[in-house]
């Protein structure tokens, strides 16, 4: 069976596939082979300026042609790899390979093939290339995406700050707030959500098989490899790889910032969750409307429905990638002794976690731009509820010392259906300032708000 759309395993590749196209590039294979080129050039040049006499420095016209072959590595290049991987049996050996057959007819290259992939384990250029494929998903997808479905919280936040809006505490009628300041909350812990993910250090390691440069000092005992391999981590590209230098490790990097990354990432998914069940809540409280789509169809047998979906299939992959997200950060900093390969394979679904998140994010923002608020059932459903002005007037009893103010308004409104002759009723009969009786008497479920309208202005 041929390998399509129709046929794929994951959805991701499948029934997802054109959402993901930015996120392939990245964290695909062919993401991962491309960032290994880019560490084994970026390594093999850096030695060329190290002033080891057996590696002369290299001509501008050499290291522009080396340049060229990370610039423009293609899927071409990257089957390549997978052809000699075939007798390898070893994907970076494989990489090391193509780069040596590259250097075939440029005769101070071909001299210098030895040192490509020189002193380096597997796994320094491993470690590398998944930082590198990390930062690019972080900074291209995964943030960006988030930027926007924040962005449009904003925007609706905005619009509708003074919209006053039943609350609900344990599903019950509660004090009033407004929409803007509910959709506000979310934006503030979505700020801090992005602003974590953003400042997790991208570390990575280049010091040999078990993190001691044993091999490099073999060679070279007299050379400081530890400030060498600092400088070719956290040095920009193309001179560097622009990362955190981690000065101590076992062959593997620990992967304490993999996980630290991968929480902050479900962190944001956990908040999203959240709103994505409470948005769903709100259509079907008919708070909101969902723009229509031509030919969109809801309901195979009932011709009138309007589904939240794409809350439901946000809420739905929010989970999956939370799934695999906890996983990763719990497994991949366990490694036995000095290695072991588990992580190895866990590892190749570090873009289908994030493919899942990202997927999700999408599908929020769809949610959310199809959103168009139901004023008059907003309006309505608060009306209804002159209970939730028990509150305030308990708490003026309170300030002036009438005893059992709570006990008054419990017993006038707890399980009941109170109608704001009720209440003007017992405010008329308070022995309370005049000033006070008046504000309470002008008070409505609409205008109980507090400093709603307010706080949803400010975010």
């Amino acid at each position: 069976m041929n390998l399509s759309a129709l046929t794929a395993l994951s959805p991701l590749d499948g029934r997802y596939e054109k959402k993901l196209a930015a996120l392939r590039p990245i964290a695909s294979e062919y993401g991962y082979m491309h960032r290994r080129v880019q560490v084994e050039i970026t390594w093999f040049i850096a030695l060329s300026e190290a002033g080891f006499a057996e590696f002369p420095a290299l001509s501008a016209d050499d290291k522009a042609y080396l340049l060229q072959l990370v610039e423009q590595f293609s899927q071409a290049d990257a089957q390549a790899i997978k052809d000699i991987e075939k007798t390898t049996n070893h994907d970076v050996k494989a990489v090391e390979y193509w780069i040596k057959e590259r250097l075939k007819g440029r005769p101070a290259l071909e001299r210098a093939a030895e040192f490509v992939h020189f002193a380096c384990t597997s796994e320094d250029i491993n470690n590398t290339s998944h930082a590198l494929q990390l930062q690019a998903a972080r900074d291209q997808v995964v943030l960006p995406s988030l930027q926007q479905v924040i962005v449009r919280l904003r925007e609706l936040a905005l619009a509708h700050a003074d919209v006053p809006m039943l609350s609900r505490t344990h599903g019950q009628t509660a004090s009033p707030t407004t929409v803007g300041k509910e959709l506000a909350n979310v934006v503030a812990r979505l700020q801090r959500a992005a602003a974590a993910i953003a400042q997790v250090p991208l570390r990575a390691k280049m010091n040999g098989a078990v993190g001691n440069y044993n091999a490099h000092l073999s060679a070279w005992p007299e050379f400081d490899w530890e400030a060498f391999s600092r400088q070719v981590i956290e040095a920009p590209a193309p001179a560097g790889l622009g990362l955190v230098f981690q000065p101590y490790s076992i062959q593997i990097e620990p992967h304490d910032y993999m996980a630290e990354l991968f929480d902050a990432v479900a962190r944001a998914n956990t908040i999203l969750i959240d709103l994505s069940r409470d948005i769903w809540g709100y259509i079907s409280l008919g708070y909101f409307k969902q723009k229509l789509k031509e030919g969109e169809i809801g309901s195979s047998t009932m011709p009138h429905k309007v589904n939240p979906i794409d809350f439901e299939n946000a809420e739905g992959n929010l989970g999956l990638a939370n799934a695999l997200l906890r996983h990763l950060a719990e497994k991949l900093p366990v490694s036995r002794w000095q290695r072991d390969l588990t992580d190895s394979t866990v590892l190749r679904n570090l873009g289908v976690a994030l493919g899942y998140a990202a997927l999700a994010y999408n599908a929020l923002l769809a949610g959310l731009n199809k959103l168009e608020l139901n004023a008059e059932a907003v309006a309505q459903d608060l009306d209804n509820a002159w209970e939730v002005l028990a509150e305030p007037i308990q708490t003026v009893m309170r300030r002036y010392g009438v005893a059992g103010a709570y006990e008054a308004l419990k017993a006038v409104t707890r399980g009941k259906s109170v109608a704001a002759s009720d209440l003007h009723g017992l405010i008329q009969s308070l022995d309370i300032p005049a000033e006070a009786k008046a504000r309470l008497l002008a008070l409505t479920p609409a205008t109980y708000t507090g400093k709603a309208q307010e706080l949803a202005r400010r975010i």
